[in-house]
């Protein structure tokens, strides 16, 4: 039988751990808001969502899903974090970095980028694969990757090409994804036939195009939607695309969160070849990542990696469980991972059975070594992807 089964475990679920505080710096995010209230009713980008009956409308129902509180804006009960961010990755802005990204300029990957190391130079690829063909290559610093969204889980084929390479996490970043319906300057929504954009951004506003009763067509991301319907001059045809790609591409805004869910957070990886060039200040709050690869007795081996970190106090923030051992019917490829520490040159290696796993702390704690230590000795297969610094904030691209 094959499965995917997700274990995302929330912050201090198996123990709890005093905060510490990061250290201050001259060069710290600013944090600004990205609601304001004007007679009652917010404003996003300049752009009112107060209804006739004074509630919030989001897919043109007057729900109350966003309000501002006490200086923070608040999406069906959670707090969003909405910064202007000066610095990314250690203290460093990214000036000088190229990082490559799938996708159109205007691609949510590319915000993410930008958000992560401002100063940065971003380089558009076709394809996932392409952008980590480029860092392998050489022809650039970083690439980012979207791994998981709270609309979708984990992005299972982006970490199975992550796995492919000798690649390793520098940074993380949450990014709050917004979707707009963009249209032709002077289109208006009566006169939308038909809806272009990423696969997953059509899934993600089901509910809003159906009631548009409008035609659905894939491309391959957001922003070459938007890049598509400006270059061929499309009136019957609008793009899910975000806020800023409007900017962008010079097109009008026809409807603000059209996603089905207002709270839709992806979160995104930048990799780099090893050692990370990314330093973990010392005081900083830790995560690393590794895989867990084995040939049989799932369950047990996920029992054993729970106790391997649960006895040594160490609290886990993701649990992915891969079984791709098909029974009759069901064919499906082994995982595939580099063996970068093997004899000679790094090689290919065939799983059925891998285990993502997230836990706090640094890879060279201690305590965290041993846990690795503990696992090696059970699993087929350990390989360590990356230790970087934590980052449980949200940014907004608003």
């Amino acid at each position: 039988m094959a499965y995917t089964s997700s274990l995302h475990l929330s912050k201090h679920l198996l123990l709890p751990k005093p905060h510490r505080a990061r250290p201050s710096s001259s060069r710290s995010p600013s944090f600004v808001r990205a609601a304001r209230v004007v007679n009652g009713a917010p404003h996003v980008n300049g752009h009112s969502k107060k209804a006739p009956n004074g509630k919030v409308q989001i897919n043109g129902d007057g729900k109350k899903g966003a309000g501002v509180v006490n200086g923070k804006t608040h999406v069906n009960g959670h707090d969003r974090i909405h910064l202007s961010v000066t610095t990314g990755g250690g203290g460093q802005d990214g000036t000088g970095l190229r990082v490559a990204y799938q996708g159109a300029p205007g691609a949510y990957s590319e915000f993410a980028a930008k958000t992560a190391l401002p100063g940065c130079e971003t380089v558009p690829c076709r394809a996932f694969a392409d952008a980590l063909a480029a860092v392998d290559r050489g022809l650039v610093d970083r690439a980012i990757l979207p791994v998981e969204s709270t609309m979708e889980g984990t992005a299972l084929r982006n970490y199975d090409l992550l796995l492919r390479h000798d690649l390793v996490v520098a940074q993380e970043i949450n990014l709050f994804v917004h979707y707009c319906l963009l249209a032709m300057p002077g289109v208006r929504a009566t006169e939308v036939r038909r809806v272009i954009s990423h696969p997953m951004a059509l899934a993600h506003c089901g509910r809003a195009l159906a009631r548009l009763g409008v035609d659905r067509e894939p491309v391959e991301d957001t922003a070459g939607a938007v890049e598509m319907l400006r270059s061929n001059m499309m009136l019957d045809t609008a793009a899910i695309a975000s806020p800023r790609a409007a900017d962008l591409y010079g097109l009008d805004v026809l409807a603000h969160g059209l996603q089905d869910e207002s709270w839709n957070v992806t979160r995104f990886l930048l990799l780099s070849k090893p050692p990370s060039p990314v330093a973990v200040p010392v005081d900083a709050d830790a995560k690393t990542s590794m895989v867990v690869a084995h040939r049989g007795g799932s369950m047990a081996v996920v029992l054993k990696v729970l106790s391997a970190f649960s006895s040594r106090n160490i609290n886990m923030s993701k649990l992915e469980v891969i079984n791709n051992e098909g029974g009759v019917g069901e064919p499906r490829p082994p995982v595939m991972i580099l063996d970068t520490g093997a004899r000679g040159a790094p090689t290919l290696r065939a799983f059925p059975h891998v285990l993502y796993v997230d836990c706090e702390g640094a890879d060279d704690d201690p305590l965290v070594r041993e846990a690795i230590k503990e696992i090696e000795k059970f699993a087929v297969f350990v390989r360590v992807l990356g230790c970087y610094a934590a980052d449980t904030n949200v940014y907004d691209l608003q």
